[in-house]
């Protein structure tokens, strides 16, 4: 199916399910009611109705979240359903990597820092690793566009993801879906809870399983240097998710509140496919198979990582005010390893010669993470709100990076080919925020934050000869401190009760950042300073059609001093770097509505236009033994280094990397009454991609446009919602969407295949 007739399918589709429901408006034995409930969020560490807080949030129920991940997905699953929010990877399902209105970070390091912070349970996730804890058995997701550096601290100028799950209740609660489908994809997540001391005692269990066959061939037949079993068949592209998740709710008088949560987490699966010369010089069009691949090392891409945590969260009402502490600890170990050049090198060779080697692992040997943080709140509805607080970070790991040489069985084997690093991060602020209600219908809050941030990194071991002589000869030790305040100001305005304006004006700032992997190269650490934002938006949240349609938007403009970015040295290597600046504008917005009885309609839009704005800054382009192998559009110099000739590219008036121009999404649900308390529905989701570059210069090959994906369920639930059985589709028209590249190889990352399978869920109240 052409991407032209799969879109028209999936306008037909849409308007189908219009008609659809007025055609089957009369059959309803009794119509349901159009209202729509309102939405409470936790933006402000308050529990406020979304359509009067003064900041541009989207939200996604729990329910709405598991059903566009039926499939197995896991958080990458979000990206393009909520505006101005992306989502990828080139590490697999333990890296995700986020981008809020443009702003994120295309650094494959284990230690790169994200200007998009995931916070899960009020406990902030830094590390990437922590960042993939997948999402189960949860109430809600809040994405907080712009930056939010007054209330939840530093790493955040693009903006936050939060994660709420289901709490102990003091009845007997449960739920649980499951689903199978191709590949062998099942999936369980669950949770039940209920009380053990009546008004005093109440827990809850929640639980989580993924798995996928392996379904990719390796297909190589010829000699692996490093024992790679090939050719073999379905040798990858399948996981195994197992979590569980245990809470804890103490109420032991009425003033006093205590949130015990422990969590564990073992995973198992495939590092992300890089597909060698799937994409050809002059064209963006990539040819490469999804189900099989020809790598001749890394022994077919495993990875796996086992995370744990605990958290206490104790809340003590004295009345005026509610003090309130977080404690949490996060762990976690593991590695990824994967053939970097996509292919094998006998397939690609130069004068006769295999070209292209190419393998690396990186693995957290153990990582620790320490948060405390204290907040005191005013309680109740007063003119006045206020709160202030404190928090602490810690996080130290240690994580080694095995280059090519170490896996090799031949004689050209050496042991030492890899580097230990001990990364320190550590971090205190203090906070406070003020609201204040000037008049019955005028709100003005103001937040502020001091933070200190400082990293530390140490170079325990370095790659030396298979002799064991040291060769390099940068740093060993690096450290980086930084001291900024955060702060923000907005005003809402209540026109009515079904229309709020608002407007808000933030600055905020990402702390200094290290890159020490390029010591395995035997090269030098590279290090970027601090990067600030000073961000402008202003918008409108209503609702309308007496409560049937909630509309919200938002515009926005921000820029960026110092921004941080990810290219390549002369070597090749990965470098950090600031720029002078970026600046980008746009607009976002979301609407739900429900026409009639039983049909629900949601639709988001976001528009982007960003700049990396610094004519001094070059990037190192795509190139293959000194030869350039893509269509480079930008203006370049070339570099003669002790490996040959570099090409670099001007970045200059570049877009973001990963920045889409438009995102388009919508979602239909229709619901056929059938006997006293069941239904008949059917439900689709569609998302459209606009231009997206994945590099830092312009190219014809490596950028994406007009990428769409749609979903499709049909399905009964029973029992006035207590049950529900369904078919469902992931990716029902099977596009094969580039996703990313790997520049000197010319290779591509697609994104998931198409699943189909039948899914089960049930509720217990």
């Amino acid at each position: 199916m052409s991407r032209f007739n799969a879109l028209k399918c999936a306008l037909l589709l849409g308007a189908g399910l219009s008609a659809l429901s007025f055609a089957n408006a009369a059959l309803a034995q009794e119509a349901s009611s159009t209202a729509l409930d309102e939405i409470v969020v936790t933006a402000e560490r308050r529990s406020e109705n979304l359509q009067k807080v003064p900041v541009s949030v989207a939200v996604v129920g729990g329910d709405q979240l598991r059903a566009i991940q039926g499939g197995g997905d896991d958080i990458i699953s979000l990206s393009g359903k909520v505006p101005s929010f992306y989502a990828e990877t080139t590490t697999g399902r333990i890296f995700p990597r986020f981008y809020i209105r443009g702003l994120g970070n295309i650094d494959f390091y284990l230690g790169a820092s994200q200007p998009v912070s995931i916070i899960q349970d009020d406990v902030v996730l830094e590390h990437v690793v922590l960042k993939s804890n997948p999402v189960f058995d949860v109430k809600q997701v809040e994405v907080l566009r712009g930056p939010q550096g007054s209330l939840f601290g530093r790493n955040t100028t693009a903006g936050i993801v939060k994660f709420d799950t289901n709490k102990p209740t003091q009845t007997l609660e449960g739920r649980a879906s499951a689903s199978y489908g191709t590949y062998g994809t099942t999936t369980f997540d669950g949770g039940i809870g209920g009380p053990i001391v009546a008004d005093k005692l109440a827990f809850r269990v929640s639980a989580l399983y993924q798995h996928r066959d392996d379904y990719v061939d390796n297909t190589f037949a010829g000699a692996s240097a490093d024992g790679t079993v090939t050719p073999k068949k379905n040798a990858m592209g399948g996981f195994d998710e197992k979590d569980v998740r245990i809470q804890l709710l103490a109420t032991p008088t009425e003033q006093l509140t205590v949130l015990a949560s422990a969590h564990a987490r073992n995973y198992q699966g495939t590092s992300t496919l890089f597909l060698r010369g799937a994409l050809k010089k002059g064209s963006n069009s990539s040819t490469a198979p999804r189900d099989s691949v020809a790598f001749d090392e890394a022994n077919n891409n495993p990875q796996a990582y086992d995370t744990q945590g605990t958290s206490l969260n104790i809340a003590y009402d004295f009345g005026p005010v509610t003090l309130t502490s977080i404690s949490a600890y996060e762990t976690t170990s593991g590695y990824s390893r994967g053939d970097t050049d996509g292919g094998a090198a006998a397939n690609f060779p130069v004068a006769g010669a295999p070209n292209g080697f190419g393998q690396s692992m990186g693995q957290v040997r153990d990582l620790d993470q320490l948060t405390q943080e204290i907040r005191l709140a005013s309680n109740g509805d007063d003119r006045l709100k206020w709160q202030v607080g404190a928090l602490y970070f810690d996080s130290r790991d240690t994580t080694d990076f095995f280059q090519r040489a170490y896996f090799l069985t031949t004689a050209a084997r050496n042991p030492n080919n890899w580097v230990e690093l001990n990364n320190l991060n550590t971090s205190w602020a203090v906070f406070g925020q003020v609201s204040y209600k000037l008049t019955d219908a005028l709100t003005v809050t103001g937040g502020l934050r001091d933070t200190y941030d400082a990293k530390k990194t140490v170079l325990a071991k370095t790659a030396n000869t298979a002799a064991n002589v040291s060769t390099y000869a940068g740093r060993r030790y690096v450290r980086l401190s930084d001291e900024q305040v955060s702060w923000d100001l907005s005003a809402n305005y209540e026109v009515n009760p079904d229309l709020n304006l608002y407007a808000r004006v933030a600055k905020g700032f990402r702390g200094p950042t290290i890159q020490g992997r390029s010591a395995v190269f035997n090269s030098d650490f590279t290090t970027a300073n601090s990067e600030t934002i000073l961000s402008w938006e202003a918008g409108f949240k209503s609702t309308l059609l007496d409560n049937t349609l909630r509309l919200n938007a938002s515009a926005f403009t921000y820029e960026v001093k110092d921004i941080q970015l990810n290219g390549n040295d002369s070597n090749g290597n990965g470098v950090l770097f600031n720029a002078d600046k970026a600046k980008a504008y746009g607009l976002e917005a979301d609407a739900e509505w429900r026409p009639i009885a039983n049909l629900t309609l949601t639709a988001g839009v976001s528009l982007l236009h960003s700049e990396i704005k610094d004519k001094r800054v070059y990037a190192q382009v795509c190139a293959l033994n000194s030869v350039v192998v893509c269509t480079v559009k930008n203006p370049t110099i070339a570099i003669v280094g002790p490996f040959g000739t570099s090409t670099f590219a001007q970045i200059d008036g570049q877009p973001l990397p990963n920045a889409p121009k438009y995102n388009l999404s919508f979602t239909g649900r229709y619901d056929v009454p059938v006997g006293a308390d069941g239904k008949l529905f059917v439900a689709t989701d569609w998302n459209v991609q606009g231009y997206t570059n994945f590099v830092l210069y312009k190219t014809d090959e490596f950028y994406s446009k007009g990428n769409f994906e749609g979903g499709l369920k049909l399905g009964y639930e029973g029992g006035d919602g207590a049950y529900e059985v369904a078919l469902f589709g992931r990716n029902i028209t099977n596009e094969k969407n580039l996703k990313g590249v790997i520049e000197n190889y010319m290779a591509a990352v697609y994104n998931e295949p198409r699943i189909v399978g039948v899914s089960v869920s049930a509720k217990l109240k």
